[in-house]
């Protein structure tokens, strides 16, 4: 039988190599049927290919589910291993050639990253962990003809790995691919190494008429149309022979060196008046490779004609063709510049593509969308955000948080690095609490075949915010207990749980970081003793601990036999601790999947993890509005969301404030504030929104703020299991407002202060009996105020303030809502951002800002008396009395930071207290504005 066109080109010693790969094509045998049937004895791939092969179809999610499942985050690391596999089976299916060809043919070749193009340093590393990681012999590892691309190639092929340069255009640039191969060889002969090292030199065709023709059309010169890439290519292989024969040579071929075939690339011809072989029926000739797409593999084969050794046939006629585009106009060195540069970029737009493409297969495998955002914004600083995303400081940004380089937010600092280096394991805390999921799901089945009806979350700040989001944004499961979240020392809150439980029936969460928080312990000895009172036998069997490692509440459950005890990983702070033991033993306690709950987290992970494309790293791109924005004097960053799951927004809150109040600066998060009409809000706003389902009376507010022309970033939920996702995302981006900020967000230097001034006032009362008093700045109608006047206090706001209203009493519905309708009313006559804290749980979160931010907050705390009062076991005070030493505390503190603030004490009905202090709002307001 007469040889096919395709094994004619190998008679005339060329090669054919398939410029594509897929995963179906190296497992379900086609690419072993082409190598038998049309003398293919090679491939090769790039960016596009991949980004293809990747998008369409499933062929790659079960191995993309085992790599995220064994804590793959880095997309560039993901996509590599994907793309090794595929080059793996695509090396072994051509194993046979590189063996009978003695190791001259039979490659197949992966591209570094195209980011890498410009990187000397970087591309020699990546060739030789691609190298290391493909582990064949028949790899060649592809690298660009940039300037900064020759010497890693000379390096790479130096330390003996097999390199095929891609994107020459210019002759200038093939005599430096050269120069760098053949000193790399001989840098290897000097070291007694073997030269048994391959490389080709990619010569790109098509392309160059591409550009080329439009400018003959133009010049109205038709004659040399189509010429120009042929020509080009043609005395390339005139280079080729002339360095290749020449004496430099000799002595490696004589030693065992191969030469560096050209390899014709971008052979198939993108002008459709053109052949569709046109450029490989010119270009055949010995010691060459024309890399063909499927298609033009199937069109040579059915119609290509060979005719001899066309590419050496007419040098004379090469060199005419490029004096007469000369005097055409056509300026060859000013067109291979610009063709290398927008090669570069296109395979660059290709591997971005790519990395997207994959971001969104990981987030629907997953089961969630967390890249869905949408930012609007028309005020003079819309173009903050924009060009901050373009710029390359976020992608370092992003390396470096991955890379835990405490420099990034203090630089130089050995006592911050210290904190730093012991605070970031919620970057891979999702791969521990994968492997935890077991044991969480068999809490959760013990849990209901003990007939457990309610778990109570016993914890402060950290330990109990996340608890409370499960808890009101999932509502009760069905078949599992109910959720309480206790983080007060009010003895009317602590009563009212203990009334609506049954102990017997009731699991404790006692849930603590350094185990030491004076309410969580207390909280314990009260519990604990109603159980000692009332006889139940195995009292710890109805306790569970959180806490790290060492800790006193780790000896504590030991000493009392608790049910379980869950060992955080030590190196996470309590504020980004949701996806940890302390906000998944809550979760799996109220049958809520965690195993759901991290798919979305680790989802939201990709899309924040380096080599993610900036445009589409959602932490990125929200600590970089925060960041910017606050710089343009819009440090409000205001946190809306539906009814569901409003109460995001007090996490959040408290996760901005604490990781960003300090050293006299500070991003002011505004939680649960109620949502206004634009001419509430002035121009220190940035709203952030948490958008789930179709709530059309929330939407519309939300359209009315963006036609009041305020800053809205709006983030698209699936479902509440997108909660966890958004914990991940805020988490990250609270990072990388803080690198903005030039802070460390993991510590908080002034939490510590509030509870030795407790600690004082408790100590003052066992030794005394009595609290401090101070004088009355007025007494009248049950209210008395401490420091002054409420009008006084209001009086003092200037623009870009907040008022931060601090309540230290029974946190229940009716209380909350009189409490916001005071919000509402000093937001809404005073034209200021608003915060509400009951306390003492603020302590552990805002009260950061509240000392160490800036000095814009106007505070005014409240008080009131008690209806009850709870013991404390084993204490000289009882929950009373540490909630108004608490206060007391938090007072002095305030003060000492020179902060303007009063405190008001309500005698009788809290409620109807807290509405008077409404009415004197309205009331100061006006006798303001007359």
């Amino acid at each position: 039988m007469a040889a096919n066109p395709l094994q004619q080109l190998g008679e005339r010693g060329q090669s054919v190599w398939l410029d594509y790969i897929s995963r179906d094509l190296v497992t379900g045998g086609d690419l072993a049927k082409l190598i038998e049937s049309s003398n293919v004895t090679g491939l090769t791939s790039n960016p596009t290919i991949f980004q293809k092969a990747i998008a369409e179809g499933a062929d790659y999610d079960t191995q993309i589910g085992e790599l995220l499942d064994a804590g793959a985050t880095d997309l560039d690391a993901l996509f590599f291993d994907l793309a090794v596999s595929d080059i793996q089976r695509a090396c072994d299916i051509l194993r046979p050639v590189w063996e009978r060809t003695n190791g001259a043919d039979g490659f197949a070749s992966l591209e570094v990253p195209p980011a890498l193009a410009h990187d000397t340093e970087g591309t020699v590393a990546m060739a030789a962990r691609l190298w290391a990681q493909v582990d064949r012999p028949n790899l060649m590892v592809k690298i660009p003809a940039t300037p900064e691309g020759i010497p890693a190639i000379r390096r790479s092929l130096a330390a003996g790995i097999n390199i095929n340069v891609t994107l020459i255009f210019a002759l200038s640039a093939h005599a430096d691919v050269i120069g760098a191969y053949i000193d790399g060889l001989e840098e290897r002969r000097a070291a007694g190494k073997s030269l048994d090292v391959h490389s080709v030199a990619s010569f790109f065709v098509s392309r160059v008429d591409t550009a080329v023709d439009p400018l003959l059309e133009k010049a109205g010169n038709k004659d040399l149309l189509g010429k120009a890439a042929i020509a080009n290519a043609v005395l390339a292989y005139e280079l080729f022979e002339k360095e290749f024969g020449g004496e430099r040579f000799a002595a490696l071929r004589a030693a065992g060196a191969a030469v560096q075939r050209p390899l014709w690339a971008s052979t198939s011809a993108k002008n459709p008046a053109y052949r569709d072989v046109l450029y490989a029926e010119a270009l055949v000739g010995p010691d060459t490779v024309d890399t063909m797409p499927p298609a033009t593999v199937d069109a040579f084969r059915d119609h290509g004609i060979v005719d001899g050794d066309t590419v050496k046939s007419d040098y004379a006629g090469a060199h005419a063709t490029m004096t007469a585009l000369g005097v055409a106009g056509v300026d060859m060195d000013t067109v291979t510049a610009d063709l290398l540069a927008a090669g570069v970029k296109s395979f660059s737009d290709s591997y971005d593509q790519l990395i997207a493409g994959l971001a969104q297969k990981v987030s629907a495998m997953r089961g969630s969308h967390p890249a869905r955002q949408s930012f609007w914004f028309a005020g003079a600083e819309s173009p903050v955000v924009a060009d901050a995303m373009r710029d390359g400081h976020g992608a370092e940004t992003v390396r470096r948080i991955w890379a835990r380089d405490a420099d990034l937010w203090k630089k130089g600092d050995a006592d911050a690095a210290k904190v730093i280096a012991n605070r970031l394991g919620w970057l891979d805390v999702l791969d521990t609490m994968r492997a935890a999921v077991p044991r969480l799901e068999a809490l959760s089945a013990s849990l209901h075949d003990d007939g457990i009806a309610d778990v109570v979350l016993l914890g402060m700040g950290g330990s109990s915010l996340c608890p409370e989001v499960w808890r009101t944004s999932f509502g009760q499961q069905k078949g599992s207990p109910r959720l309480h979240v206790l983080d007060t020392t009010d003895p009317g809150a602590i009563e009212a749980v203990g009334k609506a439980i049954k102990l017997d029936k009731t699991l404790f969460l006692v849930a603590s970081k350094s185990g030491k928080t004076i309410e969580t312990l207390s909280h314990f000895a009260h519990f604990k003793s109603l159980y000692d009172a009332a006889g139940i036998t195995s009292p710890g069997r109805h306790f569970i601990a959180i806490t790290d490692p060492g800790s006193h509440l780790a000896d504590l459950a030991s000493q009392n036999a608790f049910r379980d005890t869950f060992l955080n990983p030590a190196d996470i702070g309590g504020r980004y601790s949701a996806l940890s033991f302390f906000g998944l033993v809550p979760a799996a306690c109220a049958g809520i999947n965690v195993k759901t709950l991290l798919d979305r987290a680790s989802a939201m992970r990709v899309h924040c993890a380096a080599g993610m494309p900036l445009d589409l790293n959602a932490g990125l791109f929200l600590g970089t509005a925060m960041g910017h924005l606050h710089a343009t004097g819009r440090d409000k960053v205001t946190i809306l969301a539906p009814q569901q799951i409003a109460d995001f927004s007090l996490w959040a809150e408290q996760l901005i404030a604490e990781s960003t109040g300090k050293e006299g600066r500070g991003i002011i998060p505004i939680g649960s504030e109620p949502l206004g009409d634009p001419s509430n809000y002035g121009d220190d706003r940035f709203f952030v929104v948490l958008r789930l389902g179709d709530d059309k009376d929330f939407d519309a507010r939300v359209e009315a703020l963006r036609q009041g022309r305020q800053p809205v970033l709006t983030l698209e939920l699936s479902d509440a299991y997108d909660l966890a996702a958004e914990f991940f995302r805020w988490e990250f981006a609270t990072a990388v407002a803080g690198s903005m900020l030039g802070i460390d967000p993991f510590d908080e230097p002034n939490v510590q202060e509030s509870k030795d001034n407790t600690a004082a006032v408790l100590e003052t009362f066992t030794s005394t009996g009595s609290l401090p008093t101070e004088q009355a700045a007025t007494d009248s109608n049950g209210l008395t105020s401490y420091g002054g006047t409420l009008a006084s206090l209001l009086d003092q706001i200037r623009p870009g303030d907040y008022v931060a209203t601090m309540a230290y009493v029974t946190p229940d519905d009716a209380t909350t809502a009189a409490l916001q309708d005071l919000r509402r009313s000093i937001r809404d006559n005073r034209h200021v951002a608003t915060t509400l804290g009951f306390g003492p749980r603020f302590l552990h979160s805002t009260g950061q800002l509240h000392k160490g931010g800036p000095n814009t907050g106007v505070f005014l705390q409240i008080t009131a008396d008690d209806t009850t009062d709870v013991a404390i076991p084993n204490q000289k005070f009882s929950f009373s009395i540490l909630k108004r030493a608490q206060a007391a505390g938090d007072l002095a503190s305030l003060r000492s930071h020179d902060r303007r603030v009063i405190s008001v004490h309500i005698t009788g009905d809290v409620v109807a207290g807290i509405e008077r202090l409404t009415g004197l709002v309205s009331t100061t307001a006006g006798a303001a504005r007359s």
